[in-house]
């Protein structure tokens, strides 16, 4: 069933496009160095919920997986991607969550073509699916038709974009933005390098580089650089770590397992 709904989607996209924008494949979009990740790339995550009432507990798991092989759409490859997250143990009590989102990033452009959001957390659902149009820079959900900027990204395909930056000269300070679609709208992302520097994980050591990226303040978080992720400084720039404030408590994702590496884990020192 599910396998059927997605190919329903890349025909409907590929329709879609031929329509939009003619002639779609006389037209070229930007091709961006990427020598950080590739099909078959999978990284795990636990993720570990911090307050008051019920102290440091495993509050659940996260994964993305760039799957092997690459898809068709709208007569462009592109790496499928799986981000997954679920509560897990007593946490499923008192608030059980289950996400999954899909995107179909360009090969070439690194900007999405498709997105799939399903969201179930606690009383909470939401089932979105997008459709990227970078020749005439719109997007098409379930409930918009939204002119965007041009390559704009969703919030899976961001993450990938942002690895293709070069991290080799940066310097404390330094800041990049990244535009993104969501809810129908186009926002804009700061993300501000703090430094470099090694931390330690269950998983071991590491030479990481330290982020702070702006969020959406409103129901989960009470300000705008509430995050700090560490990036493994490394080819690969994977996170390793991630810590958020939000406003009950705080949250902390540690990485467990990182497969299919494009290259050497070489920021592992221990």
């Amino acid at each position: 069933m599910k396998k059927r709904i997605i190919s329903q989607l890349i025909t409907l996209f590929s329709g879609i496009s031929l329509l939009v924008s003619a002639p779609l494949f006389s037209q070229h979009l930007r091709k961006i160095e990427n020598t950080a990740f590739n099909p078959g790339e999978k990284i795990t995550y636990r993720v570990f919920y911090d307050s008051y009432l019920t102290g440091n507990v495993v509050a659940g798991e996260a994964s993305l997986e760039i799957k092997s092989g690459l898809e068709v759409i709208g007569g462009r490859k592109t790496m499928a991607v799986v981000g997954l997250g679920r509560s897990r143990g007593a946490f499923n009590y008192f608030f059980r969550v289950v996400n999954r989102y899909e995107t179909y990033i360009d090969e070439d452009a690194i900007a999405p073509h498709m997105f799939m959001r399903r969201v179930s957390e606690g009383s909470f659902k939401l089932n979105q699916n997008v459709l990227f149009n970078h020749y005439e820079n719109i997007a098409i959900s379930n409930t918009a038709t939204v002119k965007t900027v041009p390559y704009v990204q969703d919030i899976i395909s961001a993450f990938y974009f942002l690895r293709t930056y070069s991290f080799e000269n940066l310097k404390a300070g330094d800041a990049f933005q990244v535009q993104f679609f969501l809810d129908d709208e186009v926002y804009t992302t700061q993300v501000i390098f703090e430094g470099r520097e090694e931390i330690s994980t269950r998983m071991g050591t590491f030479k990481t580089l330290r982020f702070k990226p702006e969020v959406l303040t409103g129901n989960v978080f009470s300000q705008p650089y509430p995050m700090t992720i560490w990036i493994s400084d490394d080819k690969n720039k994977i996170p390793i770590l991630a810590q958020s404030g939000i406003i009950v408590g705080s949250v902390k994702m540690e990485l467990t397992q990182a497969k299919g590496l494009r290259n050497a884990f070489t920021s592992k020192i221990r």
